[in-house]
């Protein structure tokens, strides 16, 4: 890490010693809003549509969507690329159900498609993964899912497109597992090139992260005092208690 990122990038590791209870990471750097789940702690789900089948949208509907089932919202994040209608541009999942396909397209325009892409899944034994799309193999013991593109971090590596000092930077935003197997969710408060982004992600100690989407990223996180209500988005991350 460069020295001129020391003020900017700080990871504080609280070591709680016990015969239960596992090391805590708190993660503080000023470039990004950071929110860590445990699942053992909070419910993360995502939403596109509502019972009805209406595209949820945006993050009022979807919190008066978790109202109507006895929810609460405590958190919520756009969580893949969309199409002009709002769908899910890849491979979507919810409770089971598979409601668009996995994408193994290889060439294509966009982020979406600078290979290798990747999967953000949630399994039956309430467990969090990110994946390379080629090595997603078996999705029957998938809760929910969602494919992005391009990988920030594979198996511990940077993307290998990613330059140093890159120009083309954006806002983005992204999803990471700790070591702790707790998820990352980042969002970056100014415009970052890719390379950052994931240099983050790895330096953090994630083996693997997802790059989910770009200028229209936004998150909902009324704890912290940042709700930014004001785009429209196909699926989402949603965290309720």
């Amino acid at each position: 890490m460069k020295t001129t990122h020391i003020l900017f990038f700080l990871v504080t590791y609280l070591m709680t010693i016990s015969c239960n209870q596992a090391q805590e990471i708190i993660i503080v750097d000023e470039r990004f809003h950071i929110k860590v789940v445990d699942l053992k702690e909070e419910q993360l789900k995502l939403y596109w549509k509502d019972s009805t089948g209406v595209t949820l949208k945006s993050f009022d509907n979807l919190k008066k969507y978790t109202v109507h089932h006895n929810d609460s919202l405590v958190y919520a994040m756009n969580a893949g690329m969309y199409l002009k209608d709002y769908s899910p541009q890849g491979l979507f999942i919810e409770n089971h159900a598979i409601h668009k396909k996995l994408d193994t397209t290889i060439t294509g325009y966009g982020n979406f498609y600078l290979q290798p892409n990747g999967v953000f899944y949630l399994t039956n034994d309430n467990n969090a993964h990110v994946t390379s799309t080629s090595k997603l193999k078996e999705l029957d013991n998938i809760i929910y899912a969602t494919q992005s593109g391009p990988m920030l971090v594979i198996d511990g590596d940077l993307h290998p497109a990613f330059n140093e000092g890159s120009k083309n930077v954006h806002i983005r935003n992204a999803v990471g597992i700790l070591p702790d197997g707790r998820v990352l969710l980042v969002l970056s408060k100014e415009k970052i090139n890719f390379y950052d982004l994931a240099t983050f992600f790895k330096n953090i100690g994630c083996k693997n992260a997802l790059y989910l989407d770009g200028f229209v990223s936004r998150i909902y996180d009324p704890e912290n005092k940042v709700e930014q209500m004001d785009s429209k988005f196909g699926v989402m991350i949603g965290i309720t208690k």
